[in-house]
């Protein structure tokens, strides 16, 4: 795991550039923010547009472009397929699907997106890839997707989970599946599911938000591929540890102020 015991992930999602709800000072001080903190992997899951067109897409690139980390991850959002953004996507960020190793940890980017559907998709097609880029019995495996692949407390009547989630989650289970990293509510939660943690990110630079919930992103630490903490950043404020999961039966601890140990978010 390189130099340090320590692995950082930050999780970034639905930026909504383009959007009256967008606020591009909060926007760049998280990319600075995300400088100063060097993590080693920078997974932003999806709406980075609000409707799909190009602006907006060159908005996104123009952002991201700022952030110093390497390696990077950025998939599609349900506003980034809108008005055939995909090709937007395509060209400016790559593949919609993608896969990335670091070290020991191997993520892999699902594009849950359908044209013009605010509900989201994986499809049994990528299963069979999904088994054989996890194959590997001595890696930390990562997913990433817009779509939340379980309910989110704090949201209201439930209409957009990945429409075959049991499916996906199966497949996930089997091929022993660390983390799922997701975007799409505006609401961040964490959920432990058997030995799989589903992290959601909050909306980290717009207004689009629900209830009290204020702009945010997650950093993520996995040490020595046992140990998960979570913690929530809101820009300008000190990161607060959310959730703590660690040894290998990755057993939940209740944060204290004192003990550096994790809540449920």
């Amino acid at each position: 795991m390189g130099s340090r015991d320590t692995f950082v992930i930050a999780h970034v999602s639905d930026l909504h550039c383009g959007s009256r709800y967008h606020i591009p000072s909060l926007a760049t001080r998280v990319i600075d923010e995300l400088n100063v903190l060097e993590p080693d992997v920078v997974v932003v899951t999806g709406d980075l547009t609000d409707m799909g067109f190009r602006q907006e897409f060159r908005q996104a690139q123009r952002l991201l472009d700022r952030l110093e980390c390497p390696h990077r991850l950025v998939m599609m959002g349900n506003h980034d397929s809108r008005n055939v953004g995909d090709e937007h996507f395509s060209e400016l960020f790559g593949a919609r699907s993608q896969e990335l190793i670091v070290d020991r940890l191997r993520f892999l980017g699902l594009d849950s997106s359908e044209p013009d559907l605010d509900s989201g998709r994986v499809g049994r097609e990528r299963y069979r890839w999904i088994e054989e880029r996890f194959s590997e019995p001595d890696e930390f495996k990562v997913v990433c997707m817009h779509h939340h692949l379980v309910p989110v407390p704090g949201t209201g009547r439930e209409r957009n989970i990945v429409y075959d989630a049991g499916d996906l989650l199966r497949v996930l289970s089997n091929c022993n599946t660390d983390l799922v990293l997701c975007g799409h509510k505006h609401v961040p939660n964490v959920w432990r599911l058997e030995d799989m943690l589903i992290v959601n990110a909050g909306t980290a630079c717009s207004h689009r938000l629900r209830g009290k919930v204020r702009p945010c992103y997650n950093i993520i630490e996995v040490r020595e591929l046992s140990r998960v903490r979570v913690l929530l950043k809101e820009p300008f404020a000190e990161p607060e540890c959310v959730a703590d999961f660690h040894d290998v039966h990755r057993r939940y601890c209740g944060w204290r102020p004192d003990s550096e140990e994790g809540a449920d978010a």
